[in-house]
């Protein structure tokens, strides 16, 4: 077996790993290693999803048992942002600029998380009614464009709006990625964009380490390891979107 493949099958199960401890699909890098190991760009994108898909729903399944569901909160931003996932799935358009625009953005809830702004006291957001609709609008379209779940733009917004806690964030996050994940595919398999049958193969190994890490984060981790994997997470992403 190559050295190359190796590396791919051991990178793989180990982001899916990660993200599914937080209650993240990992599309994001996914589609990194995926384009860093050579892989066509139309091959790229529905086998990362596919991956979100079957990953993030396993993390919701382990942090649901752990946590009380926010379903109304759930049901509020999911109304919108499945149509607006599938059509940002539709467009066929230039990335560069979004994935930058994205990366840089997520680098502000790290530095909150960190304690940069800790002299600012924070009492969470007021939850307005309209408010977690146009938020799922917005990330759902920008899933879809991108190809990603969501999931690393909502987890953020809810921690820091103080809407849910770190294991009801993971779980909410995690269905919410379930979902915009199918839509977005959806949208892109509409508009003639197949899975590689090369890449099949691929998806049982991100299953595997979705698996353990969806277990493990939400069963064996703490609060405090769950918020610095986060935190973990939001850096890789975010320099992977500005810099790769």
């Amino acid at each position: 077996m190559e050295l190359s493949l190796v590396l791919l099958y051991f990178l793989l199960p180990l982001v899916a790993f990660l993200y599914a401890s937080v209650g993240h699909g990992g599309a994001s890098s996914y589609l990194m290693i995926l384009a860093l190991f050579g892989f066509a760009p139309e091959e790229i994108r529905p086998t990362a999803l596919m991956m979100n898909i079957l990953v993030s729903f396993m993390a919701f399944m382990a942090f649901r048992q752990v946590s009380t569901f926010p379903t109304r909160l759930f049901f509020s931003l999911i109304i919108f942002s499945v149509p607006a996932a599938y059509l940002g799935g539709s467009i066929l358009v230039d990335e560069d600029i979004y994935r930058r625009v994205l990366g840089v953005l997520l680098l502000l809830p790290v530095f909150r998380m960190l304690g940069f702004f800790t002299k600012v006291e924070s009492r969470g957001i007021p939850l307005q009614w309209w408010a977690p609709p146009a938020i799922g609008l917005g990330i759902g379209f920008v899933s879809g464009l991108i190809g990603i779940g969501g999931g690393i733009i909502l987890s953020p917004i809810l921690l820091l709006a103080g809407w849910a806690d770190i294991k009801q964030t993971a779980a909410l996050s995690a269905l919410f990625i379930f979902f915009n994940s199918i839509s977005g595919l959806s949208g892109a398999l509409m508009q003639g964009v197949n899975i590689s049958p090369e890449l099949l193969h691929l998806i049982p190994i991100a299953i595997i380490g979705g698996a353990l890490g969806a277990f493990l984060g939400s069963h064996r981790f703490n609060v405090s390891a769950v918020k610095n994997l986060l935190v973990a997470v939001l850096i890789i992403a975010s320099i992977k979107l500005i810099f790769l």
